[in-house]
């Protein structure tokens, strides 16, 4: 199956250049359906003008970004000598706490 989801210019040149191996969603209804060995097409926002391809090799659900920011290495969401404070407060600039609350978190790992 090929999902498709937008992906801001900075984190998608990460990926691109392969050093963001772990994307963070919310574990929402639309990634409930997601399965290792599925693709994903990252389109570059809010231009729109490239998509990646990955494949997804694994999938870790967590409580809280904290807890999954506790488990993963930050080099692999290509944040090395970030602190949890910044890794949290970045992730609070996308998604609410609210959100976390209700839905859970996703640690997507990817490949190409």
């Amino acid at each position: 199956m090929i999902h498709q989801m937008g992906l801001y210019g900075e984190y998608f040149q990460a990926i691109k250049e392969g050093k963001k191996i772990v994307e963070v969603r919310l574990n929402d209804k639309k990634r409930r359906s997601i399965r290792v060995g599925d693709s994903i097409e990252f389109i570059k926002v809010p231009q729109q003008d490239e998509i990646l391809k990955v494949q997804v090799s694994d999938l870790r659900k967590y409580d809280t970004f904290e807890a999954m920011y506790k488990d993963i290495s930050f080099k692999k969401f290509d944040c090395e000598g970030w602190t949890m404070k910044e890794m949290i407060d970045g992730t609070y600039e996308i998604y609410t706490p609210e959100q976390e609350k209700e839905w859970g978190t996703l640690a997507i790992f990817i490949e190409y």
